[in-house]
């Protein structure tokens, strides 16, 4: 048994059959072959091995005569170990003895050399690469065009890759995808962000580990604590069990819930909103019991598809979303592509530092045909009940203005197409970066609501890419930094009478619950999972008491410091919940 720790980013507990899917995307199930198809399947062994042989020396004569004989002497040491006496006969008992598939022999034979490698000293060790090198070109030969994705998984899952882009996390399918994990990553990313709105158990950030585990191989997906457990043992196993059931019986309870408000015991009334990624996730919310949908992430309208979207195709999901919700409130916010989000066009050359560069309202101020194309569907949308647009990631006045005027100039153009509209509906912002709070009281006379972004307000506060897991560490909502930006950003909201809202992870995170309460916050947006909980601490705590969390909180130089205080406050609610 092999335990293993990383970043918790979407919470829940799975057990599964691990998928791996390495850095060239293969795909090595755990299969079985027929006895009397073991002849047929060695053949295929020898001929990749075979196909590998020529491919290799390929390779190796290639490499001769651009670089010499010193630089093809690699790709002879990889036809060595290809023709190493000793791994054909693993090889090939593993087909014909043991029966398996002989892709499976060859990662799981050939990882477990590497391994084997890496466990030597530094100079030994980097024979590794050589190994999986090997490993790959037989790979190549014998999947051919049989090559499997994530687009082909026929079975429920737990996919263990080395990254999952947001693009490809959108397009998973969660009846058969129960969870992954990968060994990139970092809290607050985009692919994280996705995997919580599909409600799907995730762990980022472990670094190296597909080399210790096959496909096939049963694996825990701990994402509540950050942990995946390769080859666990039946102890194991069963202490997992009994805590999947243990989460169903508190789901029931929360359940009940549902249709409740989020009301404080001294009274005061929470706005509890959802985030969404995808039309369908506004049922999601509404089963939970919210008040509306307070973040719609529209640009996965593009991360889903191999096309730019139409105003129609706008259109249709927002009515969906619209309709959903009768007349709850939806604020939809518009693209926020860039940095580790896919762009719809090719880029000339690569960003060097895509999260400050051109992304949010800085590209749709600069692709206008786009940005006027969805402003076009959420205004027509907003003839079908309450809705309401928000810009983000606005860092300036001109920002905000310039994407005002762009929004008028559309209003005027449908009124005189006689299309329908609200010409009142109300418009907000983002606020995610420093200098967005320190200048909210300007920003604030101009805006109808604002929204806390605190993922990127603590990326930018910070200085830490969230998506980096090399400074992980460092990206954490409970610095005083951070804090501090929070509350003055909802003390502006509060004295312009301006409506303030909290979307981050921060807001789904039950430990942040009274803090946020305490520094005067009335309406939270969080993923459809967290509705319950989230709604279950409001109705458990005074706001007078967490304004006393608060300024303890707000006094306190550490977020170390911090951390510890909010989650033991956490702990005695919940004592006295249970109590």
């Amino acid at each position: 048994m092999l335990k293993l720790q990383g970043i918790a980013v979407s919470p829940g507990v799975t057990i599964g059959e691990a998928l791996v899917l390495d850095a060239e995307g293969f795909r090595i199930p755990r299969r079985f072959v027929e006895r009397s198809a073991v002849d047929t399947e060695l053949a295929r062994l020898a001929a990749a091995v075979a196909e590998a042989t020529r491919e290799i020396e390929r390779n190796r004569d290639a490499i001769r005569s651009e670089l010499g004989d010193q630089y093809a002497a690699i790709f002879e040491a990889h036809l060595a170990m290809l023709h190493d006496e000793r791994l054909q006969q693993e090889l090939t008992s593993a087909v014909r003895d043991r029966n398996w598939w002989p892709e499976y022999a060859v990662s799981r034979t050939l990882r477990r050399y590497a391994k084997a490698f890496q466990n030597l000293d530094n100079h030994i060790a980097q024979r590794a690469h050589d190994i999986y090198d090997v490993e790959k070109s037989l790979l190549r030969a014998l999947l051919g065009q049989r090559r499997e994705t994530l687009a082909s998984i026929s079975q429920p899952v737990v996919v263990l890759a080395h990254n999952l882009t947001p693009s490809e996390t959108a397009n998973l399918d969660r009846r058969l995808v129960k969870g992954f994990a990968t060994e990139l990553g970092g809290p607050g990313s985009h692919t994280a962000i996705v995997a919580e709105g599909l409600e799907i158990p995730a762990v980022v950030g472990i670094g190296p580990f597909l080399a210790d585990v096959s496909g096939g191989e049963p694996v825990i997906l701990d994402g509540n604590q950050g942990v995946v457990i390769l080859q666990p043992d039946e102890e194991t196993i069963a202490r997992y069990r009994q805590e999947l059931e243990a989460a169903k019986s508190v789901a029931a309870r929360l359940g009940a819930l549902r249709d409740l408000p989020a009301e404080t015991t001294d009274g005061v009334r929470v706005q509890i909103t959802g985030n969404i990624e995808f039309p369908d996730e506004a049922e999601h919310c509404l089963a939970r019991g919210c008040d509306g949908i307070g973040l719609y992430r529209t640009e996965f309208l593009y991360l889903t598809s191999k096309r730019e979207p139409t105003e129609e195709d706008h259109f249709a999901a927002y009515r969906a979303v619209v309709e959903a919700m009768a007349g709850r409130p939806v604020v939809i916010r518009t693209l926020d592509l860039g940095a580790d989000k896919m762009l719809t066009e090719t880029r000339p050359e690569e960003e060097r530092n895509p999260c400050l560069g051109l992304r949010s309202i800085r590209l749709s101020l600069r692709q206008l045909p786009i940005f006027r194309t969805q402003l076009r569907a959420i205004l027509r949308a907003s003839a079908l009940g309450d809705v309401r647009v928000m810009f983000p990631l606005v860092s300036t006045i001109v920002e905000l203005r310039q994407a005002r005027m762009v929004l008028a100039d559309v209003m005027e153009d449908l009124a005189e197409h006689g299309i329908a509209f609200n010409p009142k509906m109300p418009v907000g912002m983002m606020v995610e970066t420093p200098a967005a709070v320190m200048m909210l009281d300007v920003f604030i006379k101009e805006v109808d609501f604002v929204s806390i972004g605190t993922n990127d307000l603590i990326q930018y506060t910070l200085a830490v890419d969230r998506g980096n897991k090399e400074v992980a560490e460092l990206y954490n909502a409970c610095d005083p930094a951070v804090l501090r930006l929070l509350s003055r950003s909802l003390d502006v909201a509060r004295e312009a009478g301006v409506p303030a809202n909290v979307c981050g992870q921060m807001s789904g995170s039950v430990m942040f619950t009274q803090l946020l309460l305490g520094l005067g916050l009335r309406q939270l947006s969080v993923p459809a999972s967290a509705i319950p909980e989230v709604k279950q601490v409001c109705r458990s705590v005074s706001v007078a008491d967490c304004r006393v969390i608060a300024e303890k909180a707000l006094a306190m130089d550490g977020a170390r410091e911090v951390k510890a205080y909010l989650r033991d406050q956490m702990r005695r609610l919940l004592a006295q919940t249970v109590a």
